[in-house]
């Protein structure tokens, strides 16, 4: 154990748009600051091959680019940003100089004042050979994020959700053909969602049927599906693959401290005064974590600004 005698006003747990403008704003109210950047620094931007829908970037600007030139926005400002993952929070602590004790992987605890969870939310994925390199060369988890792209060609979704459904008919306004695969031979989304995709002729549904197999090197050119009950298989020439079978939020590590909702989404908005705050005072979150709506980063940064804001005033309320 390595034992950090240092005591920071926030700890930010998590180092995509929501945690490093939650960092930009209690740095500039000169709060010490920590972020610990997590499994993926930077967050999902950075398999974001383009954004073209950041304010600012008349052009569009790379993904990878963009997070890190926010991180060194971050660290130009004087917030320090640790390696690693927080294996445990201990909350309760009856000194009068911090409240939280945070473990990292590495052994190290960090004594805090407060904790901004900014941890995010990553794609479910197939699971399937070759996928993880086509991500972001033809395979996404977001069609809102990424589906300019593929203005005019042909692309494919999984699912059968709300989630799906949302994603094909937004995909059908500007793709050439949209293929919808589902498993099942009937959607699992609301009736108001199914009935626009039903609707739609752009939108061929593929029922009954999986994705075997997706082939292509520097992008993705086509994929296999079988059907489950015929066995029938057969190839699809596309363009573009969306895979839209839900969201894993990466809020594990905090189940048994704050209340989460059954899909693992951090519960906030309890506390009228401050609307971050999770269930456990000096507890905030944002971003993905908690946000299954929207799933954008600009939302996400935004939110992170607010859970910022949120834990300078309950720590100034402290004082």
């Amino acid at each position: 154990m390595v034992e950090n005698n240092q005591i920071y006003d926030t700890v930010i747990i998590g180092s995509g748009p929501a945690g490093l403008t939650a960092a930009i704003y209690n740095i500039r109210a000169e709060l010490k600051t920590v972020v610990i950047s997590g499994n993926v620094p930077g967050g999902q931007l950075t398999v974001t091959t383009i954004v073209d829908n950041w304010p600012g970037f008349p052009k569009g600007t790379g993904g990878v680019k963009l997070m890190m030139d926010m991180q060194q926005q971050v660290i130009n400002l004087g917030v320090e940003i640790k390696n690693g993952n927080v294996v445990k929070i201990d909350s309760g602590n009856e000194k009068a100089d911090f409240r939280f004790e945070i473990q990292l992987d590495n052994g190290e605890m960090l004594k805090t004042k407060a904790v901004i969870i900014a941890t995010g939310a990553g794609a479910r994925w197939l699971g399937l050979p070759n996928e993880k390199e086509l991500i972001g060369r033809g395979i996404s988890g977001c069609a809102t994020c990424d589906g300019m792209f593929y203005r005019d060609k042909e692309v494919a979704i999984i699912g059968g959700g709300n989630v799906a459904c949302e994603e094909a008919d937004f995909l059908a306004k500007i793709c050439k053909k949209v293929y919808l695969i589902h498993r099942r031979d009937e959607l699992r989304a609301s009736p108001t969602e199914a009935k626009r995709v039903l609707e739609n002729q752009k939108i061929e549904k593929v029922w009954d049927s999986v994705v075997e197999e997706i082939t292509g090197k520097e992008k993705v050119e086509a994929i296999k599906i079988k059907n489950i009950k015929t066995g029938e298989e057969k190839i699809l020439p596309i363009d573009g693959l969306f895979v839209a079978i839900g969201r894993i939020p990466a809020t594990d590590f905090v189940k048994s401290l704050i209340e989460l909702k059954e899909n693992g989404y951090i519960v906030t908005g309890n506390n009228q005064e401050y609307p971050s705050m999770t269930s456990v005072e000096g507890v905030f979150a944002a971003g993905d974590c908690m946000d299954e709506s929207y799933r954008q980063a600009i939302v996400a940064a935004g939110a992170g600004s607010k859970a910022a804001l949120d834990a300078e005033r309950w720590l100034n309320s402290k004082e």
